[in-house]
C-alpha cells in the first residue's frame, strides 16, 4: 500500500486531451492531495489550444478552490523533488502522456523533470500511470506501451466507456479521471461505478 500523504506527482504533456489534465487537477485541488504539478513547455501550449489557460495565474482561475497542498514545479529543474527517490511520493500520472514522452520513459531518456520523475517512480517500485491520447497506434508506439508495462508503469489509454449512458462530454472526461484517481488510491465520487445487469 502506497503512503496515500505523501505527494502525487501529476505531469501535464502536449498529447492532445487538456480537459482530462484540467479535470483530474480539478479532482485533485478539490479532494485537496497533496501534489506535485508539472506542466511542460508543450502541455502548456496545449493547455492555450484546447482550453484557452495561458498560465498558472489563468489556471489558478479556471481551478478555483484551496490550492495549498498544490505545488508547480518547473520541467526543466532537474533539481526539483520529484526528481530524487528519496522524496516521498505515493506514485505518478502522466495526463496527457505524449508519445515522445512515453518514448523516452520506456528508454531511460529522462531530459526533462516530468521524465526524470517517471524514471524515479519506476526505479522506485510506485505507482505510474500513463494517459496517452493517439489514435491509430504504430507498432512503435505500441512495443514503448509494452516496454513501460513490463517495467511495472500502468497504461491507461484516455478511452472512456459508455456504459454509464453518458449525458455528454463530462461525463466521458470524468470516467477516465475516475480511472486514474482509482489507480492512484485517491478516493472521490466522479461518477457511477458499474454495479452488474
Amino acid at each position: 500500500m502506497r503512503d496515500t500523504n505523501a505527494p502525487l506527482v501529476l505531469g501535464v504533456t502536449g498529447a492532445s486531451g487538456a480537459p482530462y489534465a484540467v479535470r483530474l487537477i480539478r479532482a485533485l485541488v478539490d479532494l485537496r492531495v497533496p501534489t506535485f504539478l508539472i506542466i511542460s513547455s508543450h502541455g502548456w501550449r496545449l493547455l492555450r489550444l484546447e482550453t484557452g489557460i495561458e498560465d498558472e495565474a489563468a489556471l489558478r482561475e479556471r481551478i478555483p478552490g484551496d490550492w495549498g497542498r498544490v505545488q508547480l514545479a518547473d520541467d526543466s529543474d532537474r533539481g526539483a523533488k520529484p526528481a530524487s527517490g528519496s522524496a516521498r511520493s505515493r506514485g505518478m500520472a502522466i495526463c496527457p502522456c505524449s508519445m515522445g514522452t512515453l518514448s523516452a520513459i520506456a528508454n531511460g531518456n529522462s531530459r526533462s523533470l516530468i521524465e526524470r520523475a517517471a524514471d524515479v517512480a519506476l526505479k522506485e517500485r510506485r505507482r505510474l500511470v500513463l494517459v496517452p491520447r493517439e489514435t491509430p497506434l504504430s507498432e512503435i508506439h505500441l512495443r514503448n506501451m509494452l516496454t513501460v508495462t513490463q517495467a511495472g508503469a500502468i497504461v491507461m489509454p484516455a478511452a472512456p466507456g459508455f456504459y454509464a449512458n453518458p449525458a455528454g462530454i463530462d461525463d466521458l472526461v470524468d470516467f477516465v479521471v475516475a480511472r486514474i484517481l482509482d489507480h492512484m488510491d485517491v478516493e472521490h465520487d466522479l461518477g457511477p461505478r458499474w454495479q452488474g445487469e
